[in-house]
């Protein structure tokens, strides 16, 4: 079977980490299937690149070259400075309605981490990619816009408690009850195809009681109407302690986890920031909104060595669309040294290819990755903190775990 897959080099140092994560996937497949399965690479063009040679940040063919294949890998991009587009990242999660931003993370051994105990990090990030922030609609301080917000602010909606009116920004941001659906819907059938154990609900609800707050409410409405019978949810734990006491709800909740149920329960994000660090083996699948996730995904990815190795996918579970990516920027100052870890974008292909279903490939790749770790060879980012650390560079990092497969 060949399957085509689009690709974007990416701008800065993506020249370098594509072509090592492409070698890298070509020979797990080849070792996995030998002729039985092969990609097909189809180069298209964002960013920097696709500016100075076509005069388009972001051109239709490279939209189209996604609906068409539906699954496709991207490196860094740039995202141009002033007017237009706000970010191309942006741009294509939302013409795709990618709604999910998936960012597992988990610790490699050999791999050294700022906490004791990374072994205990293996959590899932289903963020929202539509709404929230990344919809968020602005009006700067001082401007006609700005003031005519206000105005109906104060003169419409009654509202007072604008502390410095005359010098103040403006901002709103959509949490709609379909888009929180849809995200907690795929972070619930993810659990239960994954064989996990809960999804958290992370929100600040306690302070936005319409937005963060509706995005709790609406969680587990999906989760107690749409799979009633493969979750347990805190709000029903909350239910039966009031009506039965606090031992008939616990030992509900334990029978729900013995019958293997998923269990479902929320948590204040800047309470569950500081629970990743202490308790981070009560957390497996994470539905969250936009920023909040761009808190936790970065947070998680430090837990476990760095952004380095924290791969991502954006998803629609819906038509099936998928652009997996280096979750890390261009880093136009190690561009060309050879110097740059291709490990974001080398397990976002993993994921890739667990998504298309060769899952034996990614296995060789994650297995390469494991013994490469364990004898101390890594990038320089990772490789100057193991005791026994060995700097490759970016090429001879990606011959060596070829050599590993």
């Amino acid at each position: 079977m060949k399957k085509t897959v689009p690709y974007i080099t990416g701008d800065g140092v993506g020249v370098e980490i594509t072509p090592s994560m492409q070698a890298i996937v070509n020979a797990a497949v080849k070792k996995a299937y030998g002729s039985e399965h092969e990609i097909e690479w189809i180069e298209v063009l964002a960013g920097e690149r696709a500016f100075n040679e076509t005069g388009s940040w972001l051109p239709d063919e490279t939209m189209e070259a996604f609906k068409k294949y539906g699954v496709g890998i991207k490196g860094p991009l740039t995202t141009p400075v002033g007017g237009g587009i706000r970010s191309l990242n942006v741009a294509l999660r939302q013409t795709l309605d990618l709604y999910v931003c998936l960012r597992p993370v988990r610790w490699f051994s050999g791999v050294v981490s700022p906490v004791k105990e990374p072994q205990k990090v293996d959590m899932h990030i289903f963020r929202e990619n539509t709404e929230d922030i990344y919809a968020g609609i602005e009006w700067e301080q001082g401007t006609p816009e700005a003031q005519k917000f206000y105005a109906f602010l104060r003169d419409e909606m009654g509202v007072t408690k604008v502390r410095f009116p005359e010098t103040s920004s403006f901002g709103v941001k959509p949490v709609s009850k379909e888009g929180t659906q849809r995200l907690v819907r795929a972070a619930i059938e993810y659990a239960l195809q994954h064989g996990l154990p809960s999804v958290t609900l992370v929100h600040k609800g306690n302070i936005m009681k319409f937005t963060e707050g509706g995005f709790k409410r609406w969680g587990y409405e999906v989760a107690e109407t749409e799979f009633k019978d493969q979750t347990f949810t805190m709000n029903e734990y909350d239910r039966l302690k009031k009506e039965l006491g606090e031992e008939s709800a616990k030992a509900a909740v334990a029978k729900a986890i013995n019958d293997g149920k998923v269990v479902v329960k929320d948590c204040i994000a800047d309470a569950f920031l500081q629970n990743t660090l202490l308790i981070p083996e009560e957390y497996s699948v994470i539905a969250t909104l936009n920023l909040n996730g761009d808190y936790v995904s970065d947070q998680l990815a430090a837990m476990v060595g760095g952004i380095g190795i924290a791969p991502g996918a954006n998803i629609n579970y819906k038509s099936g669309h998928a652009i997996f990516e280096a979750t890390h920027g261009t880093a136009p100052n190690i561009a060309g040294k050879n110097v740059v870890n291709p490990c974001s974008l080398l397990l976002s292909s993993v994921m890739m290819l667990e998504y298309m279903g060769w899952k034996e490939a990614a296995q060789l790749i994650v297995n390469a990755l494991e013994k490469a770790f364990s004898k101390g060879k890594a990038t320089h980012d990772l490789a100057r903190f193991m005791p026994n650390g060995h700097a490759l560079g970016t090429n001879e990092f990606g011959q060596e775990i070829i050599s590993l497969l």
